[in-house]
């Protein structure tokens, strides 16, 4: 049985790093075309990821009707897919190509004037654009620290670290040891990047508000960013149409978001994921389950 698992998981890998290679190959706007065929197929199908959309528009933004909602869930599948299909090209295209790639960088003053204050600066990355974009950006002109979380197919863990830490980016593991080692970044006073939209683990989160729907929001960014006066600056790369490349968006955090109370703190960081998911609501991952898990004695979200 145990072998038989091993033999899965290496052809998956041997398919997974096969797809990325040619991908890379392809130029950006092919390569989007491509995203956007994966997309139109997620949507016309009765997938996963369709069905998880259209539940998380339907909550998030009652005040679109029905055909709105299709449109958005629509074009955001569509988006997903150049997500996916991008990757190749973004972890394997050397650092002069990837350059080429960032058309415009906006507000970048924020993390400057951050850094300038010498207590490190938290990244806040939400799950919108090309988010893999903005790990590479930064690490092309600061040191940078991420958390990362091991994929489920082990046999690309290898290649996952590399390419995101090829131009000086450090990787470590969503464990004490990796906590132990986000304080001595912002000890040092670098930049700590975190994905602020991810459900946290078992006792790290705390309920509150997004889009006006309880969502287990983690505590752990806030922590950081009072323990060490920490700035904390939101950025995403919004995908430029017809595959240009990128803009970059900086944008300073909430100021609740440094209050001692954690649901503020907490409620002040969904606020400003929201500010910027509703900037650009379409290339949103809304195929994620960020509302799976439910506040004691209330139903499932995704039935």
């Amino acid at each position: 049985m145990a072998e038989s698992v091993i033999s899965r998981q290496a052809v998956r890998t041997f398919f997974a790093r096969g797809t990325l290679r040619l991908f890379a190959l392809l130029p950006l706007p092919v390569t989007h075309v491509a995203g956007t065929l994966l997309g139109w197929l997620a949507w016309r199908l009765p997938t996963r990821a369709k069905r998880i959309t259209l539940r998380n528009l339907e909550r998030c933004y009652p005040e679109l009707s029905s055909r709105e909602q299709n449109r958005l869930a629509r074009n955001s599948l569509v988006e997903t897919g150049k997500t996916a299909a991008e990757t190749g090209p973004l972890w394997l295209w050397p650092e002069q190509r990837i350059q080429r790639l960032i058309r415009q960088v906006s507000g970048e003053q924020h993390l400057h004037d951050a850094l300038n204050r010498g207590k490190g600066v938290i990244l806040a990355i939400p799950h919108l654009g090309a988010w893999e974009m903005v790990g590479l950006y930064c690490s092309l002109n600061h040191p940078v620290t991420s958390l990362y979380r091991p994929p489920r197919l082990q046999g690309m863990d290898a290649m996952i670290r590399q390419s995101r830490e090829r131009f000086g980016a450090s990787l470590v593991p969503t464990d004490a040891g990796g906590v132990r080692a986000l304080y001595k970044t912002l000890g040092r006073g670098e930049i700590v990047c975190i994905l602020p939209d991810q459900v946290p683990s078992a006792g790290q989160g705390i309920f509150a508000p997004f889009f006006a729907i309880s969502a287990n929001t983690m505590t752990l960014l806030s922590r950081l960013g009072w323990k060490f006066g920490s700035e904390i600056v939101f950025c995403y790369a919004e995908r430029l149409s017809r595959g240009r490349g990128f803009h970059i968006h900086f944008l300073p955090a909430p100021e609740q978001i440094h209050d001692a109370d954690p649901l503020r703190s907490a409620t002040a960081l969904n606020q400003g994921v929201e500010q910027c998911v509703r900037a650009l609501p379409e290339q949103y991952q809304w195929s994620y389950k960020r509302f799976r898990s439910r506040p004691p004695g209330e139903s499932g979200f995704y039935k």
